[in-house]
């Protein structure tokens, strides 16, 4: 049976889907007419024409709605000349019957099986059961996977570009890379280093760091000149003396002075003879000079190459390189600088005093480290041009080998997934095949019910049951009979004469129905005859007089007592109307007391502001004709364009009870506008009765209603009975204002 009807965007209904849920086996809609009950029947029948309208089955499973409106009696009663054959099982066939019953049993077993099933494979939302599982498994790791993206997203990216948008896609991505990757694992570290480069903006070549030549100041270092005590000649006459004194340095510097100066001694100012002067330039002789000329080139060589040493290092530390510890290499070159100084200083103590012997300290242990800082820098510049120039496989390789990583991290995650997911996909493939089996066996159950059907259905039966009832209640100068093509109908008169296209309005109404309520029992072909189905029945009783009204009440509710009995074909029942007495007729049960029985709901179905509204109500929501007019005035929302009326028809109905009051004297109670108001109220005196179901109305504005609903109340507190608005209004006597 139907759970749930939701109505929207169409006729007088708004885009605010309007919601009939918790729907049960009997249910009953009252509106007044042009409200929107006739739509609702129309979704019923056909939910597929209506684009935002839905139909929600139990279980899914969809019964064969059969609808009696306005649009069944065009179909079938006013435009055709003959009524389609009703084939309804023959009672004489017991056997059969009873083959049909029991397959019936055994359709209504596998259909529940079936539902079982499904409730099992998806739930009653269809989001649980072993597919929500399922789903709920999937957005676990899915949730695992994109919690990972994340986590990496920053460094990693471009291998994850593609998928980085969407946690469906990374998830499928994983899974799909869990079936194919067959890369090495590689540590964070290295990847993200590695990333940095081969998705990075640099993607042009770089020049090799050129090496340092420490050749010539590491040459200098070990120059023999400096081990050397660069003296005069030993075997001239003052060589002993020089030598004893260990002053040749002294006596070198001061020889200068001595041959500036005459020969004098710079040292006591003493004329010296020719032979001292011979002695002083024999003693310092040519290989005294070549030393000391070898001093003099040593320390400007020196100075010369340890400046092309550091000025090739300064310019290795401005290059713009990635690759190289610049800090380290300044680190040492400011070492170096050091070292040359000081072995600047100790050349300059040798040229000043040759016969010294100076050790400079070694280059080789900070060339060294520079040197191998260079190497490092060229080998890592040597793999950035071989990426460069192969970035594209580089990526490729670099992507899986990332992706590989993101493997790794859910490792245990996936594993847990895997069992879980073959578990779960195993109990729904095994669900879905006895599905399938039980669905196979109810078509073939449904085959074998249909042939078995077609042995036993005849058209007779309904002819005879239709006229037995045409008889009884006076319709006698018509009757159905079966037409010259064995299955259908047609309506004759006494003479044999074709009589549809000259029954009353009343009597098209009677016929229709009683044709359809037959065919509730029966098909309009020889199978189908005991399917199941939903009922409903939208305003049955137009235009029919109160004794018709009466029976076609009765059928109703004996339908409604096979459908509570389960004994029938029938699984739910609709009754749609406008009209008060019918609905008391049909709804009455001396089993309800205030509330809705168990087994039925109620319904309301309004149009305030020219837009239909559907409201459910726990009880009877019509108990009288007068009563349903004060429901309308004390609804919060009055229907503006027919508050006038049916003012009017309270005032007509309570005056006329009573009896004796002049509505002149009413009306004289009032002035001005408000009299105008009261005497168009009471317009019933000279416009004559209008009954509880006319739709004469005068359409105002919502400040008019007002205007109308303040006059209406007066009116009962002018004539003394303020306590009966009370009563009907639903407030409280006490708290309501008097006039004096």
């Amino acid at each position: 049976m139907i759970n749930e009807i939701t109505i929207a965007n169409i006729a007088t209904y708004d885009k605010q889907p309007q919601i009939l849920s918790g729907l049960s086996t009997i249910n009953f809609l009252f509106g007044s007419n042009g409200t929107g009950k006739t739509t609702i029947s129309r979704v019923i029948e056909n939910p597929e024409h209506y684009a935002d309208c839905e139909i929600i089955w139990k279980n899914e499973t969809k019964l064969q709605p059969m609808v009696y409106n306005r649009d069944f009696v065009d179909r079938n009663i006013s435009q055709p000349a003959y009524l389609k054959g009703v084939f309804t099982l023959g009672e004489q066939h017991t056997d059969t019957n009873e083959k049909i019953h029991d397959a019936n049993i055994q359709l209504d077993k596998l259909s529940d099986e079936i539902a079982r099933l499904k409730q099992t494979l998806s739930g009653t939302d269809e989001n649980s059961g072993k597919l929500g599982e399922l789903a709920e498994l999937e957005e676990k790791i899915k949730a695992r996977c994109w919690s990972l993206k994340q986590k990496h997203d920053e460094k990693l990216k471009g291998a994850f570009e593609g998928y980085r948008g969407s946690a469906e896609k990374f998830k499928s991505k994983v899974l799909h890379e869990l079936a194919t990757n067959k890369s090495e694992t590689i540590k964070l570290k290295d990847l993200e280093a590695k990333a940095e480069r081969v998705f990075g903006d640099r993607h042009t070549t770089e020049q090799d760091i050129p090496p340092i030549d420490t050749t010539n100041v590491k040459k200098h270092e070990s120059n023999p000149i400096l081990k050397k005590r660069v003296i005069g000649k030993e075997d001239v006459d003052i060589a002993a003396m020089i030598d004893k004194l260990g002053n040749s340095d002294w006596v070198r510097k001061g020889k200068s002075y001595y041959d500036v100066n005459n020969r004098l001694c710079p040292f006591c100012q003493q004329s010296t003879n020719e032979s001292f002067a011979s002695s002083l330039v024999e003693y310092f002789d040519e290989t005294f000079e070549s030393d000391t000329n070898e001093i003099d080139s040593l320390l400007r060589n020196y100075e010369t190459d340890t400046t092309y040493l550091l000025d090739q290092i300064k310019a290795i530390i401005d290059l713009p390189s990635q690759y190289l510890n610049v800090e380290k290499v300044t680190s040492e070159k400011q070492i170096l600088e050091s070292s040359v100084t000081i072995n600047s200083q100790r050349l300059m103590e040798k040229k000043k005093e040759p016969s010294s012997i100076v050790e400079l300290d070694s280059i080789s242990n900070t060339s060294e480290s520079i040197q191998h800082e260079v190497t490092l820098a060229n080998e890592h510049i040597k793999k950035h041009n071989d990426l460069v120039s192969n970035i594209s496989n580089e990526r490729i390789a670099l992507t899986s080998q990332i992706w590989k990583f993101v493997l790794s991290e859910l490792s245990s995650d996936i594993k847990s997934y895997q069992a879980s997911k073959g578990n779960l996909e195993k109990a729904i493939s095994a669900l879905q095949d006895k599905i399938k089996e039980r669905e196979d066996c109810k078509r073939r159950k449904e085959i074998e019910i249909q042939s078995l059907e077609r042995q036993v259905t005849s058209v007779q039966p309904t002819i005879d049951a239709i006229n037995s009832i045409l008889n009884t209640f006076g319709f006698r100068h018509f009757s159905l009979k079966r037409a010259a093509s064995d299955t259908s109908y047609e309506l004759v008169r006494p003479d044999g004469s074709n009589a549809q296209a000259t029954l009353s309005e009343g009597e098209s109404s009677f016929v229709a129905f009683l044709y359809f309520y037959h065919l509730l029992k029966g098909s309009e072909s020889s199978s189908g005859v005991t399917s199941d189905r939903i009922v409903v029945f939208d305003d049955p009783v137009s235009s029919l007089d109160s004794d018709i009204l009466f029976i076609v009440s009765t059928l109703i509710k004996d339908l409604f007592s096979e459908v509570r009995a389960g004994s029938g074909n029938i699984k739910q029942v609709f009754v749609l109307t406008h009209n008060v007495y019918f609905h008391k007729e049909v709804t009455f049960s001396s089993k309800r007391n205030e509330e809705a029985l168990r087994d039925e709901t109620f319904w309301l179905v309004r149009k305030p502001d020219l837009i239909t509204v559907i409201e459910q109500c726990m009880s009877n929501p019509i108990k009288t004709s007068y009563e349903l007019l004060w429901l309308e005035v004390r609804n919060s929302k009055p229907l503006t364009v027919t508050i006038q009326n049916t003012l009017r028809r309270i005032l007509e109905s309570y005056f006329k009870i009573l009896g004796g009051i002049d509505p002149d004297i009413i009306i004289g109670k009032f002035s001005g506008s408000e009299k105008m108001i009261c005497k168009s109220l009471f317009s019933w005196v000279n416009a004559g009765s209008h009954s509880a179901h006319d739709d004469l109305y005068v359409a105002i504005s919502g400040l008019s209603a007002e205007s109308y609903l303040k006059v209406f109340r007066a009116i009962f507190d002018k004539t003394g009975h303020l306590a009966h608005y009370a009563m009907m209004m639903e407030e409280p006597y006490e708290t309501l204002d008097r006039e004096n």
